[in-house]
């Protein structure tokens, strides 16, 4: 995709679009091959850049990679060298943090340089290290990231997370999936991508149980073989196309999803006016002429996703009266705020907490997308406001959201890539 999208605001979303492969799924489960020294093939994934990157990190540390497919591929990992991937594909994105657990569950040691991805707040390994640590890896002065587990990985131990990371939970089931005895996590993540790694490592051998709830149990075994395995459905791709069809007053069938994944989102929407009928597989949303502001704050699952903060705020802009967003889980991810206020937007930034005025048409503006989710939501505003609204640096949007311009005009948007 170029870096820049056209969108003709004023036409209300009809029709239907299916959701592809969740990214922050797929993401761990790539980098989890690293442990087997068999072929793995992965289906449902999305070809979106991070995808791409990853492959590519794999690839350039001995992988073999086949692209079956744009949403299938075949790795083979049995030749991968620890410490190879290039620093300029890891700093391209956050979840090559997954190389740490994947490394020092497969050689022992574990070298890279530091993950990149949106800059929307801190992101500490604290939690990653301590769970790392009680596993018997050293960390190893130098420069990026460097451990060391000299007399192999042992679990035996209960690793307590002072906050419910999925990062650091993905990663502690990474190192401790070939560790000697069984490990526990405390106050784990509940993510569906939790989930779904578990389900993914057990489907190779591992005896992981637990994963969905607070507490993770990770018995050690002695090897992992290959399987094939499908990447779960993306709940914020979901998401985010329910609050498009909401914010434009459409009426959109949104299939191939799991609708308990989307539960908090459903809830907010309707709590706001807006009709959404559950089906096993689908949900149809229909947008209201009127919306009701209401108060949104982002936790970890399955309370309402931080990376459904801003698409949401635009529907809260729409929305007659005060609202509120308060953010949970990150320290700076109201940059689109500045965005959304060129459009005509009147948010109030404290802290955490963006206090919304709605009510007030969006107009069509040139803003920039600062980081992959807040840039779906100066999509969903474009989509919305009277006139044309260019939107830079679309490259964000790349990382997580497979032809967003394609499935949006499937469903009647005015929407185009501009050429460079």
């Amino acid at each position: 995709m170029s870096s820049k999208i056209l969108v003709r605001g004023g036409k209300p979303l009809s029709g239907e679009i299916a959701i592809s492969g969740m990214k922050n799924a797929a993401l761990p489960i790539l980098f989890a091959t690293l442990l087997i020294p068999e072929p793995c093939t992965i289906e449902n994934i999305p070809p979106v850049s991070d995808i791409d990157v990853t492959l590519e990190i794999l690839a350039q540390m001995g992988a073999k990679v086949d692209r079956i497919s744009p949403t299938a591929v075949t790795i083979d990992t049995k030749d991968a060298v620890e410490g190879s991937a290039p620093d300029e594909l890891v700093k391209k994105l956050r979840g090559s943090a997954y190389l740490l657990g994947a490394q020092l569950g497969r050689f022992h040691k574990a070298h890279m340089g530091w993950p990149g991805g949106c800059d929307f707040g801190t992101r500490p390994l604290d939690q990653h290290k301590k769970g790392f640590e009680a596993l018997g890896a050293e960390e190893i002065p130098g420069g990026g990231l460097n451990y060391s587990a000299k007399n192999g990985l042992c679990g035996g131990c209960t690793i307590y997370f002072d906050v419910a990371s999925v990062g650091a939970t993905a990663n502690v089931m990474l190192a401790a999936v070939l560790a000697e005895g069984t490990t526990v996590i405390d106050n784990a993540a509940r993510e569906p991508h939790i989930v779904d790694l578990a389900n993914f490592l057990n489907s190779c051998g591992a005896s992981v149980s637990g994963a969905g709830t607070p507490i993770i149990k990770i018995r050690g075994v002695e090897r992992l073989h290959g399987c094939s395995y499908t990447i779960i459905p993306d709940m914020i791709e979901a998401g985010t196309y329910m609050v498009a069809a909401a914010a434009t007053r459409g009426h959109v069938r949104i299939s191939s999803i799991i609708p308990k994944h989307v539960e908090s989102i459903t809830a907010k929407l309707s709590e706001m006016g807006v009709s959404v009928d559950e089906g096993d597989d689908y949900v149809v949303v229909t947008g209201s002429q009127k919306f009701k502001n209401i108060n949104v704050k982002t936790l970890f699952y399955p309370g309402f996703p931080t990376d459904m903060n801003p698409q949401f705020s635009v529907l809260l802009c729409l929305a007659g009266g005060v609202g509120s967003m308060q953010e949970g889980v990150w320290d700076n991810r109201f940059r689109y705020a500045e965005e959304l206020r060129k459009m005509g937007a009147t948010i109030r930034i404290d802290g955490r907490t963006a206090t919304i005025e709605g009510g007030k048409p969006f107009k069509g503006s040139v803003v920039d997308a600062t980081d992959l989710r807040a840039g779906a939501a100066l999509v969903i505003a474009g989509l919305c406001a009277d006139g044309e609204t260019k939107i830079c640096h679309t490259e964000f949007i790349d990382r997580g959201y497979d032809d967003i311009v394609g499935k949006l005009r499937s469903l009647g948007a005015d929407i185009e890539i501009l050429p460079e």
